[in-house]
């Protein structure tokens, strides 16, 4: 029975920064790469010492998630890590943004990982492992990214609720909420208004993220939270009315 791995949207970023890490985990007999672009994950299978397996597709597809349910039922797996690693953010006023794409903000970042996790617990082995990643986001309501910041809260919710569920299963559950990071969703997102003052408030290292998530995770931790700044987000969502907040981050133009 082989023991594998399953990361969304290893293309790049964050999922792909999982894929180089959990590489190093000899618990593993395979990784699956799972994303859309077929030539990054060939690039990348090729420069890791795992044999891989590459599911290439939209996650949001029902033929995808049907494949991967298939691929899992051919043979005996057990899953020791699902990493939900896929998301996808537009910063903007709702009404702008439209219909269209808020509903493919949500299809991705609540719809599919409910899904993909859904699909792959039967597969999951006791002290296996789930991270689902969210966003300092997750605390707060966002004007002006009001449809990424609710599907992050969602996801907080769902994973919190889920690892209370498997405790006795043994399966972890860690939400995995970093600050905003120098990766191709944060240059791609549209947050041009915001990212002077996120710089100036630093960037979280994609790199130090990971490493910090995947140590929560083998500490059994259901949130992971790698700076300074997203602990002290955290800390203001607990403390001041989110009316309050939303109004101090109009003033201040974030």
């Amino acid at each position: 029975m082989k023991t594998i791995a399953i990361i969304t949207g290893a293309s790049s970023g964050l999922g792909k920064e999982f894929v180089k890490q959990i590489d190093l985990d000899n618990r593993l007999d395979e990784i699956w790469l799972c994303a859309r672009r077929k030539e990054r994950l060939e690039e990348l299978a090729n420069n890791l010492k795992h044999p891989t397996q590459i599911v290439e597709g939209d996650v949001t597809d029902p033929n995808w998630l049907k494949a991967l349910a298939e691929k899992l039922a051919s043979e005996q797996f057990q899953i020791h890590t699902l990493i939900n690693s896929a998301g996808l953010g537009k910063s903007g006023a709702f009404s702008e943004i439209g219909l269209k794409e808020n509903g493919y903000i949500v299809e991705v970042n609540v719809l599919a990982l409910t899904q993909i996790c859904s699909i792959c617990l039967p597969y999951m082995m006791n002290q296996g492992r789930i991270l689902n990643i969210a966003s300092v986001a997750a605390f707060l309501p966002q004007a002006n990214f009001a449809v990424y910041a609710a599907s992050k809260a969602y996801v907080l919710s769902f994973s919190r609720a889920l690892n209370q569920e498997l405790m006795d299963e043994k399966i972890t559950v860690t939400t995995v909420c970093p600050n905003p990071m120098e990766t191709e969703f944060f240059l791609h997102s549209g947050q041009k208004n915001k990212a002077q003052s996120v710089k100036n408030m630093g960037l979280e290292d994609v790199e130090k993220v990971v490493r910090m998530a995947l140590k929560k995770s083998e500490k059994h931790k259901d949130i992971s939270l790698s700076s300074f700044i997203s602990k002290a987000i955290r800390l203001v969502s607990r403390i001041f009315p989110h009316p309050f907040i939303l109004k101090v981050e109009k003033l201040i133009g974030f």
